[in-house]
């Protein structure tokens, strides 16, 4: 083929120009958070404004900053928003109409994501942000390989932002210049996702786990304090490896204790391997051009096939309520979506697989300053766990394993969980339910 830079230079050019591809009635998706496009996305909003477009379908996860000229009420008639995983711009755009129906949800489990998209709901353009290309003529994804690198290349159009700051990754997540349309240039800062101070209750549950995971572990570490306090209690553990779904910057601290080393791993041997990477600039240092670390589409990395075929999986993730019966709920509050089902079943299953393999769903047993418990007799939202799936239960006041447990044993089992304030009332819950007698 041609030089690749000679390619790069032909399909260089304007968001405006590159936007002013996509047809008046069309299936966009973009890359999520960190890989949000920005001057894409604002040159797409422009395009909404000047009346230039009659109805586009917006397919998505984790709509930040980048996409936030989309979000307008104005927009509505002209733009349909169907998130996998909502964001605060989504959530925003409910409060602001007071109907949570101006954000049509599309319920997927990540690791059917990539097909779902590329199969069943053809997306005619796909823009993401990428690294600079290399003198091969590839980009990288860097921090969303997740459905991107899926839809990159079963989409009609995709358009790239070129972004200095986002770091070269190996893996399945690179894209090479012949398979592009259009390339923007625009060096603005990446995203990043700074941690909150840890709690008492994050340190407690944290402690908690990490007892429990062996040397040799293979983690899958969810989003927020508490799996963040688990990494941090596992820094005195040996050969542990990663295979998750999301890469946060608390794995660098587990990395510069000398805590991992992928050594036990069976598949991806020596690799830390993840499918979307959402943290701090030290974290995208970290990950930038490093041969260690790979990243591989959720149809992949979320598969628990794939999954199970490391040994003493371990996957910590948090939840919203659980009931007496063992059902979840972890993305619906107050009658409507709140986040998504990401990979926490996708892990909770492939660990349940796994030889020794752990899942945890580890959470604060109350909310609202302790107003409301978080363990209830029915769930207020959707079942994103049936009452089949969870393992391990974790709180501020305790752990079980739900698996083997009777009706009884397990609605016990959980009332011991609970803030003690709520426990008596959720006894006379689980006798009026006929669940004790």
């Amino acid at each position: 083929m041609k030089d690749a830079h000679e390619v790069y230079q032909k399909k260089l050019g304007a968001a405006q120009d590159a936007v002013a591809r996509i047809p008046r009635t069309a299936n966009i998706s973009f890359g999520l958070g960190p890989s949000n496009p920005p001057a894409l996305l604002a040159s797409l909003a422009e395009r909404v404004e000047a009346g230039g477009v009659d109805e586009i379908h917006l397919y998505y996860q984790i709509a930040k900053d980048g996409a936030k000229p989309l979000f307008k009420t104005k927009y509505l008639d002209r733009l349909r928003f169907h998130p996998n995983f909502m964001s605060d711009l989504d959530r925003a755009l409910i409060q602001e109409t007071g109907t949570s129906s101006v954000i049509d949800f599309m319920p997927c489990y990540l690791w059917q994501l990539p097909r779902a998209y590329s199969e069943f709901n053809h997306i005619d353009v796909f823009m993401i942000t990428v690294s600079p290309m290399d003198k091969h003529g590839y980009f990288s994804l860097g921090t969303s390989c997740d459905y991107s690198s899926t839809i990159a290349r079963n989409c009609d159009l995709t358009f790239v932002e070129v972004n200095k700051n986002m770091p070269r990754v190996f893996g399945e997540n690179l894209i090479h210049v012949s398979e592009v349309d259009s390339i923007v240039e625009n060096d603005t800062p990446l995203l990043e996702l700074q941690e909150r101070p840890l709690s008492q209750k994050d340190l407690t549950i944290g402690n908690r786990i990490a007892e429990m995971v062996p040397d040799g572990a293979c983690l899958q570490f969810g989003i927020g304090g508490i799996p963040n306090a688990v990494a941090k209690s596992l820094t005195d553990h040996r050969n542990l490896g990663i295979h998750t779904e999301m890469l946060t910057s608390s794995v660098v601290d587990l990395y510069d204790a000398g805590a991992i080393t992928n050594r036990k791993k069976n598949i991806h041997r020596f690799k830390t391997v993840y499918t979307l990477c959402w943290g701090t600039k030290r974290l995208y240092d970290f990950i930038d051009d490093n041969p260690s670390v790979e990243s591989y589409s959720s149809q992949h990395i979320n598969d628990p096939a794939v999954i199970q075929l490391n040994d003493s999986v371990v996957s910590v993730n948090s939840i919203i309520e659980i009931d007496l019966l063992g059902q979840v709920n972890a993305e619906y509050v107050a009658g409507h979506e709140f986040s998504g089902v990401g990979g926490q079943r996708d892990f909770m299953s492939g660990a349940f697989r796994s030889k020794g393999g752990m899942s945890f769903l580890a959470f604060y047993s109350t909310a609202k300053n302790d107003q409301v418990s978080r363990i209830v007799p029915r769930l207020s939202g959707v079942v994103t766990d049936s009452r089949m799936e969870p393992m391990y239960i974790v709180t501020e006041h305790g752990v079980t394993n739900l698996k083997g447990k009777t009706n009884s044993q397990r609605a016990l089992a959980l009332i011991e969980l609970a803030a003690p304030q709520f426990r008596e009332e959720l006894l006379s819950n689980a006798k009026g339910m006929g669940l004790i007698r």
